[in-house]
Formats: C-alpha cells, sequence, structure tokens
C-alpha cells in the first residue's frame, strides 16, 4: 500500500492523505498555538477524511486545512450504512461535536474505491471556482442614522464569564438561532452600509466589521484590535470583540450562499469568531457561523478569527 495515496478532486490531484489526521487532532494541531509545533509554515496544507454528522444523515467529507483557512472540497458518495456504523461505534458524543474521525472500514473502503486511479465519478468536488469575487449579497441601502421611531434591541456588550448550564437561556432569552440549542430561532437584523467596510445593523444599534481580523490566539488578537484602533477604520477608534450576546445576534436560521449563517453582507473569511466571554471553570467562547452555534473550546490558547464591533 502507498504511503503517499492520492486522490483527483475536479482537475486537482490532492496528495497525501494524512490517516492519522482527525476533527480533534486538527483542531489541537491548528487552533491551539501549542499544536503548531507539528506545522512546518503557514502555507502547508493537511488534507484528511472525516464523517460530518451535523445534518440528517452523516457525510463522508474531503478537509483541506492550513493555519489560515478549513474548507471541506469533497463529498465521497460512501454507503450510508458503512457511516452510520462509524457514528454509533462514537457512543455518546456532545452535541458540540458531531464531526468524527473515519475508522478501518471506511479507509479500507476508501482505498479500495476511491484513492489511486479510483472511482472518480464517487467525489463531488465542492471548491468555489479559483479567481471568482466573494457574492456580498444585494446592495444594502446607505445608513443615514438611526431612526428614533425604530425600537432597538440594547444587547449587553460587557465581557462577561459564562457557564456552561447559562449559554442555552442566554440564547433563548433573546430567541437566536443555534443549531443545538434553538432551532427555532430567529433574530431580525435591519442591515445598512456604512462605507465599503462597515454594516450598522439598526435593531440592535451596533456597528459591525463586513470582514474581520484572521485567525491568531486571543493575545494576537487583541493586539491586532489595539493597532486597528489606532489606525482607525471606517472613520473609528472604538472598535472592540462582541458579546455573546451581539455575536450570535448575526446569526440565521439558514445558511447563505456561502454556506454559513450569516447574512452575505459580511465576508466568509471568519467562520469563526472570538466573542468577549470566557468560561468558567476554564476555556473560551466562540460564535460559529460555519455550523450556526455557540461553543467553547478548551486549552490556554485558542485560535480563532474575529469580527470587531462597536456601538453606534
Amino acid at each position: 500500500m502507498s504511503l503517499f495515496n492520492k486522490v483527483k478532486v475536479g482537475e486537482k490531484i490532492i496528495s497525501p492523505i494524512d490517516w492519522e489526521m482527525s476533527p480533534d487532532l486538527c483542531f489541537g494541531t491548528y487552533e491551539s498555538w501549542g499544536g503548531r509545533e507539528r506545522v512546518r509554515n503557514n502555507a502547508e496544507c493537511v488534507y484528511y477524511f472525516f464523517v460530518d454528522n451535523w445534518g440528517d444523515k452523516p457525510k463522508l467529507c474531503l478537509m483541506e486545512r492550513a493555519v489560515k483557512h478549513a474548507k471541506v472540497i469533497a463529498e465521497v458518495l460512501a454507503p450510508l450504512v458503512m457511516l452510520e456504523h462509524c457514528v454509533a461505534s462514537q457512543g455518546v458524543a456532545s452535541r458540540f461535536e458531531q464531526s468524527y474521525p473515519i475508522n478501518e472500514e471506511i479507509k479500507d473502503w476508501l482505498l479500495k474505491n476511491v484513492l489511486d486511479g479510483g472511482r472518480e465519478d464517487l467525489l463531488i468536488p465542492l471548491v468555489d471556482e479559483e479567481g471568482e469575487g466573494e457574492d456580498m449579497g444585494e446592495s444594502l441601502p446607505e445608513f443615514t442614522g438611526l431612526a428614533s421611531s425604530e425600537a432597538i434591541t440594547e444587547l449587553p456588550r460587557e465581557s462577561a464569564i459564562i457557564k456552561d448550564d447559562e449559554i442555552e437561556g442566554i440564547i433563548k432569552k433573546w430567541n437566536f438561532y443555534d443549531s443545538n440549542i434553538n432551532h427555532s430561532g430567529g433574530f431580525a437584523s435591519r442591515l445598512s452600509a456604512f462605507g465599503d467596510d462597515a454594516v450598522v445593523d439598526s435593531a440592535t444599534g451596533l456597528m459591525w466589521q463586513r470582514g474581520g481580523l484572521d485567525i491568531a490566539s486571543i493575545r494576537t488578537i487583541q493586539r491586532g484590535i489595539a493597532e486597528l484602533n489606532e489606525r482607525g477604520l471606517a472613520g473609528f477608534h472604538d472598535w472592540r470583540l462582541p458579546s455573546m450576546e451581539e455575536a450570535m445576534s448575526l446569526m440565521e436560521p439558514g445558511k447563505n450562499g456561502k454556506d454559513l449563517f450569516l447574512p452575505l453582507c459580511f465576508s466568509k473569511q471568519q467562520p469563526f469568531i472570538f466573542v468577549a466571554a470566557q468560561r468558567k471553570p476554564g476555556g473560551y467562547w466562540f460564535v460559529d457561523y460555519k455550523q450556526g452555534r455557540a461553543f467553547w473550546s478548551s486549552g490556554t490558547i485558542p485560535g480563532a478569527f474575529a469580527r470587531l464591533v462597536r456601538t453606534v
């Protein structure tokens, strides 16, 4: 058996496949700075298969992972019974974790049917065409000020310490959508453009970055916020991390064309972000627009992106 198995996705040859990599190990390698010793450089990509069990039925996917991005580049049309057997073998799983490593049965099936010249029709490429600009949706109306006649929902903005048993109450209090906790929820935003770099939500009185800061540790993110405020963005110098409530207010109950639970006017380059909340007894809270949920991660210095906010 080849040590450097390869697979063709569209016109691209992917090699080698990292059979040791898994969703959990990937998080420790790329999103915890203590795990970066394994990564030789920021441009290096790792490819691995995993089982995605977030939907109604499990799917077998091929992930491309690097320091600055993570994207599923193909779905594999594998036998459903085999995937269900893999999921069942995981035992009782946290509702926050539904991405699983493949087992030996799936690995053997891939080697026999897909890799090294196998059936190309079993792979469905999911990669965006290179060179295409990002779809930012229809043009928003320009922001002209907060109307006195429109109600504003004032969300908590202070940094917080949140316990596990408190997050459900926070989400349901404001009826935020969360794919695990409040599937029927949804917060109605009223968005308008503030130049090219910012969006105002008149429902909350908040101004948001369209884009954000690249993936980094919390300390690096905090330095990045200070540097951004020094030079200014959209003419303002008081940008900050959003609170859990503020970040969840952007969560939409359905995915957009960029596969995120976000309005199209926001960049897809920040799929999961830091919020100004730590977890008790330990860890940090994040909002994941890819999976449509709030979640926490243990570890002293996890990594994430940031989308900054300020009060209008």
